[in-house]
């Protein structure tokens, strides 16, 4: 059992590798050569010059003024120093409120530490229940409720502070829910004019015999949306084509890579091995070698792209239909188009840069197979992963290494090494277990079919949130103490496991500290570091870096990183939620993480990540719904631990939580959830009043002809596509579909210059301009 001393060793520990993290940071920032690492933001955006362009040789790589390292830590408060507006003008919404995640977690964590550590720790310090017992217990664990004596009368404080903590937080999250929904309204009302504002992505077009899916689009919004369609963009499968230019772009790398290497050294011609990752195989030229094979990709390139645009097939049912107005595309979107539900389909159309081409191609018929056949994947993942965390959780007992490993005994015995492994060893374990799970839920969120980055990292979230909760909460809960009894609690009877689970929750306290320390505390430390982009950039910088352009390649800004981020915070929202009545004791290791937290990632916010999309904040009902998960988990653990303690009387109390949590989630859900899936119309309608009394003769049609076009075909059809925007908004004269069962289309389009004849005179000579 780890003591107070195995915690101070493990707090060492993670304060001196965080504390040489920072030191590393805040040395390495300050050299001209890792400039473009550590402010790759501001490069980005042009506002920031290489200081290694002039002066001395040794300034160009070496800091020189020492009066700066004095000042090496002026690095936080600059973080903090820039507005919340400026900063959703500089990096996003999405950034702004990622932040405002870490704040909740001081704003709800600070108050009920104080609280706790006043009311809480004294009620279960001032009791001797564990020492007159014959369990096996640290100094912590008489700071628990395990140290409160069954039947007392003490547990009316836990249940008045569970309601009390119960309360601030409900309150907390309100207050933030309505704060981040205005922050969505201002920001959609007050951004620049965006493709995606005008546009809606219609998925399922049903097949028609006598048109194309370019045609049919064409003719159903001129039907049905008559004065306010404007353009469409259909959908090729480009999926095999956008492969073909990712393999010419790494081979062009090469190339480049040699040339470069020729021009250092030109007496000698660079050579490779045409086998297996250049181990075996003929030695060529390798200048002559990559030349040839990209021009062998140039010609399958040009046969691809001709074969997607001229056969039908390549073109999905699936098109993006832009409209005049935003007020056009809200009323579009957040409507049923057809008497049949499942055909023609609307939603918003993600940012151009928020797509994910390659599944647009996906058949929208076969998305709900693949969504049950990524649910059973997950499942089996999730529970099957149980095995290497209970190896894992063992580590954390002395004792179980010795019964496992005899020999070992002497060598753990010494106590350095023993609080090394109680206190450190088991969360550097879990984290490496981990380091490959966000890739493969990533995986499998793709596999499923969504149209967009941002719904990916969304659906990969909510995931790993599970996966940690099921494994790393309630796996570590249940395998780390009952390990050595996991005969007996196989063979006990029913009503004796909640018994189990419940003594259980305050032992694990140890644990989930050590866990703390080691991910958060020296995890945030070593990302603000950035050791690996580091290495990277001056690899690359080196062996392939011969222009400004590559030099501006070669730097990785990197994003927040959603999928993986948010869900470890939602893990330290569960522990502190569950374990602020139960073991106050981790409070001061959460609030140390959401505060360094905080400042880290408003800094890198600031000067390093790019992000790859902008979704005005969508993530946060999820954020929302997670934390209040966590609320009725705390309570439930709590009312299972309190019936453990023969406290009948008090516990049917609690049954109370869980619903009024319930019910207020619900009715935030229904007062500011609406922000986040639709848009209101009134805020269309004024910024469209506003955009045309300010631009009267906006040519709108040029400004989102090349927006929604693949950008495999971009490069190719450029010309085209600027002649097509530079053409005037005419209204021909109306026009028949090529559909012989149907009415003519009584509107312009541009596959046709022939008139109707299937309306009468009158109705076309109205029809027309």
């Amino acid at each position: 059992m780890a003591t107070l001393n195995d915690i101070a060793v493990a707090a060492a520990i993670n304060i001196l590798t965080a504390c040489a993290f920072f030191v590393a940071f805040a040395i390495l920032r300050i050299q001209p050569v890792n400039d473009r690492v550590y402010f790759p933001k501001w490069y980005i955006k042009g506002l920031r010059s290489s200081p290694s362009s002039g002066g001395a040789l040794v300034s160009k790589f070496v800091n020189l003024d020492f009066r700066s390292y004095v000042k090496f830590l002026n690095w936080m408060p600059a973080a903090l120093q820039m507005p919340e507006p400026e900063l959703i003008d500089h990096a996003g919404l999405d950034s702004a409120a990622y932040l405002r995640i870490y704040l909740i977690g001081l704003k709800i964590f600070v108050p009920i530490a104080f609280v706790a550590f006043a009311v809480m720790v004294p009620v279960n310090w001032t009791n001797s229940t564990l020492k007159n017992s014959n369990v096996v217990f640290s100094n912590i664990d008489e700071l628990s409720i395990s140290n409160v004596p069954v039947g007392s009368s003490r547990f009316w404080t836990h249940i008045v502070m569970a309601y009390a903590f119960t309360l601030w937080t409900c309150y907390v999250l309100k207050r933030e829910y309505e704060k981040v929904a205005s922050m969505r309204l201002h920001f959609l009302a007050s951004d620049h004019r965006r493709p995606d504002q005008f546009t809606v992505l219609v998925r399922n077009v049903p097949p028609d015999p006598d048109e194309t899916v370019s045609q049919l689009v064409e003719h159903f919004f001129l039907v049905n949306h008559p004065d306010h369609y404007l353009t469409h963009q259909v959908v090729y499968n480009a999926n095999k084509l956008s492969k073909l230019v990712n393999e010419k772009k790494k081979l062009q790398n090469w190339l480049d890579y040699y040339q470069l290497k020729l021009s250092r050294n030109p007496s000698k011609r660079p050579s490779k091995k045409t086998g297996f990752l250049g181990l075996w195989g003929n030695r060529v030229d390798a200048i002559d070698f990559y030349t040839s094979e990209i021009e062998r990709l140039l010609k399958e390139i040009s046969s691809e792209r001709d074969k997607i645009t001229s056969n039908p097939k390549s073109i999905m049912p699936a098109a993006f239909v832009s409209f005049r107005t935003r007020w056009n595309a809200a009323v579009c979107a957040q409507t049923q188009q057809s008497r049949n539900p499942t055909i023609w389909l609307t939603e918003w159309a993600p940012e151009p840069r928020d797509i994910c081409w390659d599944n647009l191609a996906i058949p929208y018929v076969s998305l709900t197979i693949r969504r049950l056949v990524v649910a059973v994947a997950f499942f089996f993942l999730t529970f099957f992963f149980m095995i290497p965390i209970a190896f894992v959780q063992s580590l954390a007992n002395i004792e179980g290494i010795e019964k496992a490993a005899p020999f070992l005994k002497t060598v753990i015995e010494v106590k350095f090494i023993k609080s090394f492994i109680q206190g450190f060893l088991p969360g550097i374990a879990l984290k490496i277990f981990l380091i490959f799970l966000p890739t493969i839920l990533m995986i499998m969120s793709k596999f499923e079919g969504f149209n967009s980055i941002s719904a990916l990292e969304r659906r990969s979230a909510t995931r790993y949130y599970i996966f940690q909760f099921v494994n790393v909460f309630l796996g570590s809960i249940i395998t780390g103490t009952a390990f050595q009894q996991l005969d007996k609690f196989i063979h006990q009877s029913a009503n004796e496991i909640p018994k189990t689970i419940g003594v259980s929750i305050p032992m694990k306290a140890t644990f989930f500290i050590t866990y703390i320390m080691v991910d958060g505390w020296a995890g945030v430390a070593g990302e603000i570091l950035r050791l690996k982009p580091l290495i990277i950039y001056h690899l690359k910088n080196f062996f392939l870096v011969k222009t400004e352009k590559d030099r501006e390649d070669a730097m990785d800004p990197g994003t927040l990183g959603f999928n993986t981020g948010e869900p470890q915070i939602q893990l330290y929202f569960l522990l502190g939620l569950v374990y602020a009545v139960v073991s106050p004791i981790l409070l001061p290791f959460i609030i140390v993480f959401f505060g360094l937290a905080y400042v880290v990632y408003r800094h890198q916010i600031i000067n390093v990540y790019n992000q790859e999309y902008e979704s005005a904040a969508a993530f946060w009902p999820d954020v929302h719904g997670r934390i209040i998960t966590a609320l009725i988990v705390s309570q439930l653990l709590l009312m299972g631990l309190l019936s453990t303690k023969e406290a009948a009387q008090s516990t049917p109390l609690l049954i109370t939580l869980p619903v009024l949590t319930i019910w207020f989630h619900r009715f935030c859900k229904g007062c500011y959830e609406p922000a986040f899936i639709r848009y209101p119309l009134q805020e269309a309608m004024m910024k469209d009043t506003l955009e045309r009394a300010k631009e009267p003769n906006l040519n709108l049609k040029g400004f989102l002809q090349n927006a929604y076009i693949h950008p495999v075909f971009k490069g190719e059809d450029d010309s085209e596509n600027e002649a097509a925007a530079e053409e005037c908004e005419k209204e021909p004269a109306v026009v028949p579909t090529k559909r012989q069962s149907r009415r003519n289309t009584p509107l312009p389009s541009k596959y046709s210059g022939s008139s109707s004849s299937s309306l009468p005179d009158d109705t076309q000579k109205m029809l027309r301009p």
